[in-house]
């Protein structure tokens, strides 16, 4: 099972649509999929049209055997969601008091057998972000095309490494995908140049297009499958997740 963490501590990177559509598309080439979310905001859940109910991954997180009744089918065959909800954000102090905190979301994720899990983090560093880090097997960071891109991902690599050290050794960099690419416009070449001197061929070779179809479909509470399908923003994150899949060895660890 492979566990791939969409982090990036700063917002609006397109880290949620990031998740949503990489999780419908390996979905879509057969494998089984979990999508959490670990986000307050729950966009994630809204954006596949599913509002919490009563429960939600709050609950699951303090009382695993709570999973399987809150795992929600999708529109999209063998994807399934944790989903969230606002509650959420309390967990960042209650978890404090909680012994193994960092482990709590590594345990629950034990009880699925599927090929992959998805996890879309919130844009913070804190006991969330950590709790999905130290379960992953690998991170995904999106990337901006626009000034300050790299703003922040420094500080996000320095808790990789201390997580590395401390609670997860095996965690490992799948790459950088750039977000609301342009190529009409010099600043995305420049962004993507500068991104591409830091990760080199961790860049995923896919780029994500500035799409309006793509921006449109949350609205709409639908993936970008659903919504438009012929669209560049659609056919950008199919080729995503064939590339997600090839490097991860085929969904196998």
């Amino acid at each position: 099972m492979n566990v791939i963490a969409v982090a990036n501590q700063k917002g609006g990177v397109g880290k949620t649509t990031t998740a949503v559509n990489l999780a419908v598309y390996l979905a879509e080439m057969g494998q089984r999929v979990l999508l959490v979310d670990l986000d307050p905001q729950a966009n994630t859940s809204s954006g596949l049209g599913l509002e919490a109910g009563d429960t939600s991954i709050y609950h699951a997180l303090f009382d695993h055997s709570l999973a399987e009744a809150i795992i929600k089918n999708t529109i999209e065959p063998s994807l399934t969601l944790l989903p969230s909800s606002p509650e959420l954000a309390a967990a960042e102090v209650e978890l404090v008091g909680e012994l193994g905190r960092e482990h709590k979301l590594k345990t629950l994720l034990e009880r699925f057998d599927v090929d992959y899990v998805i996890v879309d983090c919130p844009p913070s560093l804190g006991l969330l972000t950590i709790n999905a880090l130290t379960a992953a097997s690998h991170l995904l960071i999106p990337i901006q095309a626009e000034y300050y891109a790299l703003e922040g991902v420094s500080h996000l690599l320095d808790s990789v490494e201390r997580i590395r050290a401390a609670l997860n050794p095996s965690l490992e960099l799948l790459g950088v995908v750039m977000t609301m690419s342009d190529p009409r416009t010099s600043l995305s070449e420049q962004v993507e140049t500068e991104v591409k001197k830091h990760f080199g061929n961790q860049v995923f070779q896919t780029k994500i297009p500035r799409n309006v179809r793509l921006a449109e479909a949350p609205s709409h509470k639908v993936p970008i499958k659903y919504y438009d399908k012929r669209s560049k923003g659609a056919k950008s994150y199919r080729k995503l997740a064939k590339e997600v899949h090839g490097r991860t060895k085929g969904g196998k660890t």
